[in-house]
């Protein structure tokens, strides 16, 4: 068996339940909450030097730049693996066996650690142990999950009992039975009885079994996985997994598809400090608290406070005689709600969708793999924005039906195709683009291109746009 170790890292999901810093279109994993890193970098980071391999990412389209981007930064010495593109979301089950004929294609032994990327871990030295007795127990046959010893009777997280020790393998032991997660009484129970953990999401097993028990115990999904991967198409930075046999694929756990069905569950107990960051409240858990109690993060005013959450990514939030509140203040949205039930943000994000609110899906600024640009301003028939593109990036080449735009240069140089003609501006120069006309912005500086446009027409939204030739596969 291999003694390498091929991270999967799970980029998928929409950290609805930390709105209004998690969108839709930028969810948790892409944030930094606390530290310098964001979420992901910090999964990136764990996995890199020792027994590693270049993790492989798994995504979906909306995603793929911010991941490619992130994991550019966060890459060390073995670069960036595959990253892997869902035409759908289908849950654990199908993206671990789409990675792991992946990386069968490379390491017939392989072992692969399925990760998600928006979990905190605050014991290296803990994780990293608990890794390489999971690593001695997957050689071995075994389809290893991580139980997190439970400090509180805890009612959002599955749990695992544990039973006899796995023979061979010190600090491994079989699984008993897998708990749904529980109301407050059976919870307790589960604390006072001890032998029970937290479920993380995180295993580690040979690629090579879990296939094999997949195809004993869900062989119409295996099939479908493998035509997904055989059909799908490798583009210079991502490979797309074949859109019809994937989007037929059941969406399951890999927890109900495998590892409550299979004899070879193991799980390697661990105290790693970790969290999944599910709640404003798991915030205030890990944040650095004061002499009151309190957590702040950004531009925050605290007067006769305590025990309360206060994050602001954008104005002054002064809160004065509180008690046990979160406030979570961003430049377009401000949630406030009690800590302990921090649960219910998911109730605000239902009617955000249901109304169709932008809120719910993006921030004011949208990043996008040129750069990014940020909404000003809003109203009749107009809309400004301030663009930034990276040096040596541009834009598609493009045109709009229903609107025009004028663009001034504050800062940088700017190229710009307008039908027949291709010409350069400097700072405080502009120029117009009339409706129809196709063009295309660059930058071909060594220094960050900003611009700020101003949109007028009928139609302001990104649905506007006909693409004729873009370098990120979007025409």
């Amino acid at each position: 068996m291999s003694d390498i170790i091929h991270p999967i890292i799970l980029c998928g999901g929409s950290g609805s339940r930390l709105w209004p810093l998690s969108r839709l279109l930028y969810p948790k994993q892409f944030l930094s909450l606390g530290g310098v890193r964001s979420l992901l970098g910090e999964t990136i980071e764990r996995v890199s030097g020792g027994d590693f391999s270049a993790p492989l990412f798994i995504c979906n389209e909306k995603h793929r730049f911010i991941v490619a981007e992130q994991a550019r930064q966060s890459a060390t010495g073995r670069g960036v693996g595959e990253i892997v593109l869902e035409p759908a979301g289908r849950n654990t089950a199908p993206a671990a066996a789409a990675a792991s004929l992946l990386v069968l294609d490379e390491d017939k032994e392989a072992l692969v650690m399925l990760l998600p990327s928006d979990h905190v871990i605050e014991n290296r030295a803990a994780f990293a142990a608990a890794v390489a007795t999971a690593a001695t127990a997957a050689r071995q046959g075994a389809l290893v999950t991580f139980g997190i010893t439970p400090d509180a009777a805890n009612t959002g997280y599955g749990y695992i009992r544990k039973g006899a020790p796995m023979e061979g393998v010190s600090g491994c032991f079989t699984v008993e039975a897998f708990k749904e997660k529980p109301d407050a009484a059976t919870a307790k129970s589960y604390l006072d009885a001890g032998g029970y953990f937290w479920n993380s999401g995180m295993f580690l097993f040979s690629a090579r079994n879990y296939l094999e028990e997949l195809q004993r115990l869900q062989p119409d999904m295996l099939a479908l996985c493998r035509k997904a991967v055989g059909d799908g198409s490798r583009e210079p930075d991502f490979f797309r997994l074949e859109n019809e046999s994937f989007a037929a694929v059941p969406s399951i756990s890999i927890d109900y598809a495998v590892m409550e069905r299979t004899a070879q569950a193991a799980v390697v107990p661990a105290d790693m400090g970790w969290s999944d960051v599910g709640s404003w409240s798991a915030l205030w858990d890990l944040g650095e608290k004061d002499a009151s109690g309190n957590v702040t993060v950004g531009n925050v005013l605290l007067r006769d406070a305590e025990t309360s959450y206060i994050h602001s990514s954008g104005p002054l939030v002064a809160a004065l005689g509180v008690r046990d509140i979160a406030v979570i203040a961003t430049d377009d949205a401000v949630l406030v709600l009690p800590r302990d039930d921090a649960e219910r943000v998911k109730e605000v994000v239902d009617i955000l969708k249901d109304q169709e609110r932008p809120e719910y899906a993006s921030h004011l600024t949208v990043y996008r793999p040129w750069g990014s640009y940020r909404t000003l301003k809003v109203g009749e028939r107009f809309l400004i924005k301030h663009i930034t593109l990276k040096p040596g990036a541009r834009i598609s080449l493009q045109r709009h039906r229903c609107r025009a735009e004028h663009w001034v240069v504050v800062s940088g140089a700017a190229r710009v195709t307008r039908d027949d003609e291709t010409f350069d501006l400097g700072e405080d120069q502009s120029t117009y683009i009339p409706i129809g006309a196709k063009h295309r912005l660059e930058n071909p500086a060594d220094a960050e291109l900003h611009i700020v446009e101003v949109q007028s027409g009928a139609i302001l939204s990104e649905d506007d746009i006909e693409r004729f030739d873009d370098a990120y596969g979007r025409a």
